[in-house]
């Protein structure tokens, strides 16, 4: 049985992406507090509890929806836009940060994606944005990025964003490979998540790429960023942190900024 709005879409951009949503009348997509862009008159907002997958339900299931969220570091509350029209309108919602926009069709995904924390832009609404706990102990304490992920679950669209570029892979029964635990945007239900240690001591004192690989394997798809934004802001510290610039390319290191006036401020 299909309980999801079936919603048409369109990306606009390169780096700096955004999605244009058209609904039909009735239609509805739900999306994360702050990622609103513009839309059409005739299309109406609605603050709800948690994603709107149990909006028919008691009290009670509202609540414990809308709690989980806060598990992941989100709102407990979500927006809805709903086109009360009698025609089309369109509705967009923007990346927060430089990346790329993931559209995924759950229903040929398996009905089921798993993605970091934050990853989650829109979706139509149906689509159940819960949480997915890490059920290895390991995982749960060295994973970097946390033991607790979203999941999304239902038959209809959801888009997650990312930063930098994106990477597609696709698993086969026995095939496995590591990665940097904040390099993973998603993967769909049957990719299996575990860590693994850095081996060798120079490589934990001096690689600076941390202690732990993830190593994903199963069946499935696999979607990667270049750019996680824990990585960006990192880069960003400590470039602004007073007396730590990186003199990138420069024989005179930190005389250099007696010469461009940061020395005399």
């Amino acid at each position: 049985m299909i309980n999801n709005h079936e919603i048409d879409y369109k990306l606009h951009g390169e780096e700096m992406q955004c999605v244009e949503i058209e609904l039909d009348p009735q239609e509805t997509v739900i999306a994360e507090a702050g990622s609103f862009m513009f839309m059409d008159n005739g299309i109406e907002m609605e603050t709800i509890f948690g994603d709107g997958s149990k909006q028919d339900g008691g009290l009670l299931s509202k609540v414990l929806g809308a709690g989980k969220r806060l598990l992941v570091g989100e709102s407990l509350f979500m927006t809805a836009f709903t086109n009360h029209g009698y025609e089309k309108r369109r509705v967009s919602f923007a990346a927060p940060y430089a990346g790329k926009i993931v559209p995924l069709n759950l229903a040929q995904l398996g009905g089921k994606v798993i993605c970091q924390k934050d990853a989650f832009l829109c979706a139509a609404k149906g689509v159940s944005v819960g949480i997915e706990f890490q059920r290895k102990l390991g995982t749960g304490l060295f994973g970097g990025e946390g033991f607790i992920m979203e999941k999304l679950e239902g038959d209809g669209m959801a888009f997650v964003h990312a930063g930098g570029y994106i990477i597609e892979k696709q698993l086969i029964p026995g095939e496995s490979f590591r990665v940097d635990t904040g390099c993973i945007v998603a993967f769909t239900g049957g990719v299996n998540y575990d860590i693994q240690f850095v081996k060798g001591v120079k490589n934990v004192i001096f690689g600076g790429e941390g202690l732990f690989f993830v190593v994903l394997s199963g069946s499935g798809t696999v979607w990667l960023q270049s750019l996680p934004v824990s990585r960006l802001a990192s880069r960003i510290l400590s470039y602004a942190r007073p007396g730590h610039r990186k003199e990138e390319g420069s024989i005179l290191g930190g005389l250099g900024n007696l010469f461009d006036g940061d020395g005399f401020r």
